[in-house]
């Protein structure tokens, strides 16, 4: 479905204050949040988050978007292997040590 005027407008900004929000939860989980060697901590961070969304959108403009039948294939033939794969070999290394 298309979304014309303000309808898409709204959507667009929730997607993007979601990229926002993901990226800030990112810049504090894996990036050190707020602490940098020079700037001020908020500089700091907002350095950290637009990097971020800079490159959420660098990966979403430059691979193509997959088709519905092939993220399920690849769900079934790669990922549910691999997740069994992981969970026998856990409990495997639990069991030995």
């Amino acid at each position: 479905t298309e979304y014309s005027g303000m309808r898409f407008a709204i959507f667009f900004l929730a997607e993007y204050t979601n990229m926002f929000i993901v990226s800030a939860v990112a810049a504090v989980l894996f990036l050190g949040g707020w602490k940098g060697p020079i700037l001020p901590p908020a500089v700091w961070f907002l350095i950290k988050v637009y990097a971020m969304i800079f490159l959420m959108m660098w990966f979403r403009w430059t691979f193509p978007r997959l088709r519905f039948d092939q993220l399920i294939t690849f769900a079934w033939k790669i990922l549910i292997p691999l997740s069994l794969a992981n969970l026998i070999l856990t409990a495997l290394v639990k069991k030995l040590f």
